[in-house]
């Protein structure tokens, strides 16, 4: 695997997963995620901690209900990036039933598709309290390190004014 080569990434990727039987991007899934994870582990972690618990993912009516019922202090509508999923609804798109599902018992943040000041206007509009802003910000890093970030942040800030 050609990532395995590169310094940065050293320690990060599984060895496990090699280039010999194709891209092996189902064997990376396999070997990086863990699909026993369930909504009991919420309540677990609740138990050994005060702290508050959002949960990210979230892109339905019933798993912001189950999100509720297990008691996490908000939830974050996102879909990872659709990095994980042959296909998975954009953010904007499930925000709106989810904000229906919960009637504002947690606070509800989006994640995914900011791109700018509109996109923070529609979220707030469909009922989120705040979005999360990742592409853009990493892109700001990427080409001028912290004073890009700062730009970033300016600009979308200028748009919404």
């Amino acid at each position: 695997m050609i990532a395995q080569q590169l310094k940065n990434l050293e320690g990060l990727l599984s060895t496990k997963v090699t280039s010999d039987t194709g891209s092996n991007l189902e064997a990376y899934a396999k070997e990086t995620m863990d699909p026993s994870l369930s909504w009991k582990d919420i309540e677990w972690l609740r138990s050994i901690t005060n702290l508050p618990i959002l949960i990210k993912g979230i892109l339905t009516r019933e798993d912001a209900i189950k999100a509720v019922e297990v008691g996490v202090a908000g939830i974050i509508v996102s879909n990872h990036g659709a990095r994980q999923l042959d296909y998975t609804p954009a953010t904007i798109s499930a925000l709106e039933e989810v904000v229906h599902a919960v009637k504002q018992r947690d606070p509800i943040l989006m994640d995914g598709g900011v791109r700018r000041g509109t996109d923070v206007f529609k979220a707030l509009a469909l009922g989120a309290q705040a979005v999360l802003i990742g592409r853009p910000v990493i892109h700001g890093l990427a080409a001028k390190g912290e004073y890009g970030v700062r730009r970033v942040i300016e600009m979308l800030r200028m748009s919404l004014t």
